[in-house]
């Protein structure tokens, strides 16, 4: 019985950090930011841009840094040059499927 009543007084207290704890977190950022809230979203949009590994480009090194890519799978990238978008790295067959997955988000494919 007692384990019982503390359980739920468990529940209810982590259901409510989930439902306050969200709302009250982001009124708080955007009082804190004072107007400048678009400044720094278009701030972390260029910086997430700049993030992006360029697979017309990159070098090895850069490359073995993405989740799943080696050694071999960095020198198809390289070899396979150039590509029109980073969707070829999947339909090319240069890298399977799943690994493709995992660095789709964090890649690039400019054009010069």
């Amino acid at each position: 019985m007692i384990f019982r009543m503390n359980f739920v007084r468990l529940i209810t207290i982590v259901c409510a950090l989930v439902l306050f704890g969200g709302a009250v977190s982001a009124p708080l950022t955007a009082q804190s930011a004072s107007g400048k809230t678009s400044a720094k979203k278009s701030d972390s949009k260029a910086a997430a841009a700049d993030d992006l590994v360029d697979i017309n480009t990159a070098d090895a090194a850069h490359l073995k840094a993405l989740p799943g890519i080696g050694d071999a799978y960095a020198a198809a990238i390289i070899k396979g040059r150039p590509y029109k978008n980073k969707t070829q790295l999947q339909t090319n067959k240069i890298i399977p499927a799943a690994t493709y997955k995992k660095i789709s988000a964090k890649i690039i494919a400019k054009q010069p």
